[in-house]
């Protein structure tokens, strides 16, 4: 069956979908150790998801380092917590690698917070935004291209929590994992749409939209 993907999605109708939740097995890392161990297995895998959280900060001019370093496979994510561990050599090596494919989303900004842990050249990324652009998709936050791709909600509830807490809340360990997860799932399905050509890009009209969801 042929799918149907907008150029733009609108955000009044993700409410309504059903959340998104990665499925496998989350890992905290905060020891450096183990930290070493992680990265040595994640550097045979075949692709990786990534992302970051920073602890939001509400006064101008002040930036806060990235707290949050997010590794995913497809089936156990892998939390680094910077604020504890800072930017170990594993990792560094890790971020530099030219085998593994690591992809994201805006990455720019990532690499640009990851950058200010520590020196490194970054190594094989994948952008998402400049490959949904490719086919026609404008509406290039994570949530709305979750939304349009696979008609499942992301949620974005614990996005502005304190990521530098003593100890990460299941809501903020589920959000983050569930964040660099989605990279991949949105990556695979990008690459079989446009290996099979089994979709159908289309102009975006609520009433469109709406009868598309509501379809059984």
């Amino acid at each position: 069956m042929t799918k149907r993907i907008y150029n733009r999605f609108d955000k009044s109708l993700i409410s309504g979908l059903p959340r998104a939740e990665f499925p496998g097995k989350i890992h905290v890392i905060v020891s450096i150790n183990v930290c070493n161990e992680v990265v040595n297995k994640l550097m045979k895998a075949d692709i990786l998801g990534i992302d970051t959280e920073t602890r939001p900060s509400f006064r101008k001019g002040v930036l806060n380092q990235v707290s949050l370093l997010q590794v995913s496979t497809h089936d156990d994510c892998y939390l680094f917590r910077l604020c504890r561990l800072g930017l170990p050599k594993s990792i560094i090596t890790l971020l530099s690698d030219n085998t593994v494919p690591k992809v994201g989303l805006s990455l720019h900004d990532d690499l640009m917070q990851l950058r200010r842990r520590g020196k490194f050249t970054p190594g094989l990324f994948i952008d998402l935004q400049d490959h949904m652009r490719e086919i026609g998709i404008q509406d290039l936050s994570l949530q709305k291209l979750y939304a349009n791709i696979f008609g499942e909600k992301i949620s974005k509830s614990a996005q502005l929590s304190n990521w530098d807490a003593d100890h990460l809340s299941p809501k903020q360990v589920m959000y983050a994992a569930t964040d660099a997860w989605a990279c991949i799932q949105l990556y695979d399905e990008l690459s079989r749409l446009r290996t099979t050509g089994d979709y159908e890009l289309v102009g975006d009209t609520v009433s469109d939209l709406t009868n598309d969801i509501q379809e059984p």
